[in-house]
């Protein structure tokens, strides 16, 4: 056990999923999962493992934000020994070339701050996948004829943002979209010698303001969830 997850010694699989919330973790755990367990309850960030076509896996809400990623991030790798940890959630375009349901897989994070900066000081560190897992990622989703984006995000440290100059320029250097965690994921698992990914759902747009209704976020999050595992055991 660790301070904020609650699994004992031998719970966590190598690989783990990650999406923000806990209750999208339980849905993916019931709809993918063969004898999904529930192995942490704390905090109500739940996290069950199961298996997946014979392989072991663990999906683990981590929170919204870099800062409660990073707990997630650390505890798994350093206190479980989790290798592979992919985070999977929503995101939103940036491009009008990117539209609501499509599946953004982050190949870079850009950002203004995260919980790592002070390790870097006045280094300007460039957060990235890991290509392996990124090349069948892409596999993975051609294969299902899902539409995809490869490319930069951006991971934000705010939600409520009143950047517009920003966003502006982001755009015009081709980021896909922005979302709260990624670019902190890639670089803990940097730092600790693990593997790591993100596999985003497109929720809604910021320049249409289009959005995903509630109850069709569940349903298009599924190619997303295949996707990852398919990075994972591809």
């Amino acid at each position: 056990m660790t301070i904020h997850i609650g699994a004992k010694p031998g719970e966590i699989a190598e690989t783990v999923l990650m999406p923000g919330d806990p209750y999208r973790a339980k849905w993916a755990a019931e709809t993918f999962l063969k004898d999904a367990v529930c192995v942490n309850q704390v905090r109500g960030m739940l996290g069950f493992t199961g298996t997946w076509n014979g392989h072991r896996v663990t999906i683990q809400g981590s929170g919204m934000g870099m800062p409660s990623l990073s707990i997630y991030a650390n505890e798994l790798i350093r206190e479980y020994g989790a290798k592979t940890l992919i985070r999977i959630g929503s995101a939103g375009a940036m491009l009008d070339t990117v539209n609501l349901r499509d599946v953004v897989i982050a190949m870079t994070a850009s950002t203004i701050s995260t919980p790592s900066r002070g390790f870097f000081k006045e280094m300007q560190f460039a957060p990235a996948a890991d290509f392996g897992l990124l090349e069948r990622a892409v596999a993975a989703a051609r294969a299902k004829g899902t539409r995809i984006h490869v490319g930069g995000i951006y991971s934000a440290d705010v939600f409520y943002d009143e950047r517009p100059d920003l966003t502006e320029m982001l755009a015009r250097h081709g980021v896909l979209a922005v979302e709260m965690e990624a670019a902190e994921l890639y670089t803990v698992a940097a730092r600790h010698g693990a593997r790591a990914l993100a596999v985003l759902t497109v929720s809604d747009h910021l320049l249409t303001h289009e959005a995903l209704p509630s109850e069709d976020r569940e349903r298009s999050f599924g190619d997303m969830v295949e996707i990852a595992l398919g990075a994972a055991f591809g």
